[in-house]
């Protein structure tokens, strides 16, 4: 499909020194969990964070998986990419995202700080290829009926790609920040890296 490449997706978590620590702590399987939706559960799976790899799983059984699937795969590497949470990823707007420039103003729930990152080629062919398909709305990520994508819808919709890319385990949203968190502690990128420079190292 046009704007991903299909294999070796180079991740750049584009986040800043603050939020980096956040996703940093969250990756780690705090056992104090915001929602019951995402407390860690042994019986359930091992472990609350999504890599690299699982991701181009995702985003190849969504673009398989609807006639939404760019929109469902786009969700999933802006999610990703920027650490978002379900709410946040729901709520961004196209005043936010700058296309020409390759910028995502990024709004944090939860009275987090507001923030500018990056964004990636690959971003900036999906969001565009997004905006020429669907229906003029000030929403980036739009539902059937044409309204903005709740974070209920979407978390259920993340289940049900979950369930035909296979996973080993359930997966829901909130693994896509946790995934970004740890992606960049693997890295070895502590809390006092900002990820936001030219530098910012490939996370593939």
């Amino acid at each position: 499909m046009a704007g991903y490449p299909d294999r070796n997706l180079s991740v750049r978590c584009a986040v800043s020194q603050s939020e980096t620590a956040t996703c940093e702590k969250s990756q780690r399987g705090s056992p104090t969990a915001t929602t019951s939706a995402t407390t860690v559960n042994s019986s359930v799976r091992t472990r609350e964070y999504l890599t690299t790899a699982e991701i181009e799983r995702l985003m190849a059984a969504a673009r398989k998986s609807s006639r939404y699937g760019h929109r469902d795969a786009t969700m999933i590497l802006i999610g990703y990419r920027h650490g978002l949470r379900a709410s946040e990823l729901c709520d961004l707007q196209w005043s936010q995202v700058e296309l020409a420039t390759g910028r995502l103003h990024v709004r944090r729930a939860k009275n987090g700080s507001p923030s500018v990152h990056p964004m990636q080629g690959d971003e900036i062919r999906a969001l565009r290829r997004l905006q020429r398909e669907q229906r003029a709305s000030s929403h980036v990520f739009q539902s059937e009926r044409g309204g903005p994508m709740t974070p209920k819808a979407f978390h259920a919709l993340f289940g049900r790609i979950g369930e035909r890319a296979k996973m080993p385990f359930p997966v829901h949203p909130h693994m896509l920040r946790h995934g970004c968190g740890y992606a960049l502690a693997n890295a070895g990128h502590g809390s006092r890296r900002t990820c936001l420079s030219n530098d910012r190292p490939s996370l593939s």
